[in-house]
């Protein structure tokens, strides 16, 4: 089955910590069902220091949420949105369930 949320998309948190907030898909991991939102879900990392580079301490990363806590935006009208699949010819395209709006 094709994607319905791909890397690059602008989608916003429906639900959690984050909730009502927006950010582009970092990662997509589709055998656990999780997506990386960019700047959302932050996470605390402690890291020992890498010589010579990186020192060590406590940074943020962005932890994966769950894609089913995460709604696309509409290209059209800039909500959230489910995805539908529409065949064009031999391709199959997403399309925004709210506007029907092309997606790729």
């Amino acid at each position: 089955m094709a994607a319905r949320i791909k890397k690059g998309d602008e989608v916003v948190i429906i639900s959690g910590k984050d909730k009502g907030k927006m950010g582009k898909v970092l990662e997509v991991h589709p055998a656990d069902e999780k997506v990386v939102v960019e700047g959302l879900n932050i996470a605390k990392r402690h890291t020992r220091p890498r010589p010579p580079a990186e020192p060590g301490g406590v940074i943020d990363k962005a932890a994966p949420i769950h894609w089913s806590n995460v709604a696309l935006i509409d290209p059209k009208e800039h909500l959230p949105t489910r995805v539908r699949f529409v065949i064009e010819g031999d391709k199959k395209v997403r399309v925004a369930a709210r506007s029907g709006a092309k997606i790729d």
